[in-house]
């Protein structure tokens, strides 16, 4: 996990006006390998192990399968569907791609240069640390500070909730792109107050004015 992340995280506890603090074991080239995120105001710990933190707010318990499936190529022409519907062509900025997109989530680092790439899925554990990809999981919803992602590429099968999450931390400017959409997502993400821009098969593209 980039150590420039740790700006933007929020508590999952406490909600998104709380921040987090770190507290480094171990660090390797700007990267959080080993480690914790505490949070000043509910005093509860998050750890970070080989990379990978762990934003979920308690009961925590096991943590189940995720969507992305074991660490492995992503399809080369997805990535760049991906990345072109995000419409981000540099950076600086942060994105972020949850559920079974967040498999994509080097590809899109390479794509667009300058930008920090978050992947938020239970399966990210068992990936290796990559430049400009970082990864997490995260509940109930998405730890970070309101309006601060330059784009979110978000999967409905996790429900409404995180259609929401999505459009409340992506940045003015900036698009929501929502994969395995079924008919609910675009009106939902108007009702949110995006404008949608495009909606293709299982698709829907809206963006922050």
């Amino acid at each position: 996990m980039h150590l420039l992340l740790t700006d933007v995280l929020t508590c999952p506890r406490c909600g998104p006006t709380f921040g987090l603090i770190l507290l480094a074991d171990r660090m390797d080239d700007r990267r959080v390998i080993a480690g914790s995120l505490g949070c000043p105001n509910c005093r509860d710990a998050f750890r970070v192990s080989d990379g990978f933190a762990d934003l979920r707010a308690p009961p925590r318990g096991e943590l189940g399968p995720g969507l992305v499936g074991p660490p492995g190529l992503a399809p080369t022409e997805e990535s760049a569907r991906i990345t072109a519907l995000l419409g981000v062509p540099r950076g600086p900025g942060t994105l972020a791609l949850i559920g079974e997109p967040a498999r994509h989530g080097p590809a899109v680092a390479a794509l667009v240069e300058g930008v920090q790439v978050v992947g938020i899925d239970a399966d990210l554990r068992l990936w290796t640390e990559t430049g400009g990809f970082s990864r997490l999981v995260s509940a109930p919803g998405i730890p970070f500070f309101t309006g601060v992602l330059r784009g979110v590429t978000v999967d409905a099968r996790l429900g409404p909730r995180w259609i929401a999450e999505a459009a409340r931390v992506v940045a003015p400017m900036s698009r929501v792109v929502v994969l395995h959409a079924g008919q609910r997502a675009a009106p939902m993400l108007q009702e949110l107050g995006l404008t949608v821009l495009a909606t293709e098969a299982e698709t829907v593209v809206a963006a922050r004015s």
